[in-house]
């Protein structure tokens, strides 16, 4: 049995990094909460433009994203800082990260007196919260417990033909293992939704798949836009592509061959095992943050062009099909799946690499995205700022 080195949480569940996070509820938080991740080593911030001037269902968005990050098993223990006036309610968050058992701490600016006072109150708390998890032991858990996002950006020809397939053989060994896969970005399985909804468990699945589609469409229709252009990007028809059908059916290869279980929302937690479906934008950056909200453990991340792209909590693996992107930005790719299109190996082989890979992620090893410090995050927005 395949296993990995893992981080218990009281609720059971694992983690394969022990953050320390510290979590501003608005905007107006990020300077104090940059001001004391600097102070405490090894501990990640992530500064956001939200949580005030937002109503109904985009607050409860950003609501749902910064609980999701503080829930995430790769995540130790949780350090809130507000404001003291947005709508954001930072002692709702608080309340709700502790469902999970790990230890939580809440400091408000306009309470401790200013921003000086709040990053030395802030300094204190988080050294405490850092002693009470820094000796959480690891221990062997199965590969059946990792939940692991499957995503593209910066595609170019080489992606559907190389990266994505074998990613997808790694796809179905995790699968095979009782592990979970999720996939992203409805904007880019556009022109071959039909091919994901036939993997439907059933016709639930099937249909709420197809209402993400016409949710994105009609929400085009209304504002009078057309997606191209902007998807597929000038990056991905310079590298090859010609349409959003051709670069759907070049993504969608990345999930592997299982049943489809389920769809869910963005930031949604995937409540089960095998393969689900996000409802999440094309962005990379917003839809490797809400894998992270899920509870993705990691997430790898195909790309034919190159991006630097990360995450502050989950670990993002960089896979190229394309031999002359593995050496021009061999700085941020972690694997090369180019031999596939040489000659040189087998998409079985490749796939074994990728999730041999992740293994080793899963065990401690860091990614170039973690080891350059890429830490990016952005909720995806719904409505305006009033």
């Amino acid at each position: 049995m395949q296993t990995f080195k893992g981080y218990r949480r009281e609720n059971g569940k694992f983690g394969i990094r022990n953050h320390l996070l510290i979590l501003p509820t608005v905007v107006c938080a990020n300077q104090v909460c940059s001001r004391i991740q600097q102070q405490i080593p090894n501990s990640v911030a992530i500064p956001h433009q939200h949580g005030c001037s937002q109503v109904g269902s985009d607050k409860e968005r950003t609501h749902k994203v910064l609980v999701g990050m503080g829930k995430n098993p790769n995540v130790g223990a949780v350090l809130i800082v507000s404001l003291g006036c947005e709508v954001i309610n930072a002692e709702e968050v608080k309340a709700d990260i502790e469902t999970t058992g790990k230890p939580v701490i809440w400091i408000d600016i306009q309470t401790e007196g200013g921003s000086i006072k709040t990053i030395q109150k802030g300094i204190e708390e988080a050294r405490k919260l850092m002693k009470l998890i820094e000796d959480i032991p690891v221990e062997d858990v199965p590969a059946s417990e990792l939940i692991v996002g499957v995503k593209c950006g910066g595609s170019d020809f080489t992606s559907g033909l190389c990266s994505n397939p074998a990613l997808g053989k790694a796809a179905d060994l995790i699968l095979n293992s009782g592990g979970t896969i999720v996939m992203g970005e409805t904007t880019e399985i556009i022109g071959a939704e039909h091919l994901v909804a036939a993997k439907a468990v059933n016709e639930q699945v099937k249909e709420k798949l197809y209402d993400c589609i016409k949710q994105f469409e009609d929400e085009i229709e209304r504002m009078g836009v057309d997606m191209r252009g902007g998807n597929p990007s000038p990056g991905n028809i310079e590298g090859g592509l010609s349409s959003i059908e051709e670069k759907s059916l070049g993504c969608i290869s990345k999930a592997g061959t299982a049943p489809l279980e389920g769809v869910v929302d963005f930031a949604e937690e995937i409540p089960g095992k095998g393969y689900y479906f996000m409802d999440s934008p094309g962005n990379d950056i917003e839809c490797v943050t809400g894998m992270a909200a899920a509870g993705v453990h990691v997430v790898c991340f195909t790309t034919g062009r190159g991006t630097p792209t990360g995450n502050p909590i989950i670990p993002v693996i960089k896979i190229t099909g394309n031999e002359l992107t593995a050496k021009r930005m061999a700085d941020n790719i972690d694997v090369d799946t180019s031999g596939v299109l040489l000659g040189k190996e087998t998409l079985d082989e490749s796939g074994e690499k990728i999730h041999q890979f992740i293994l080793d992620v899963a065990n401690g090893e860091q990614t170039k995205a973690e080891i350059l410090g890429h830490t990016e995050f952005s909720i995806s927005r719904i409505g305006i700022s009033l």
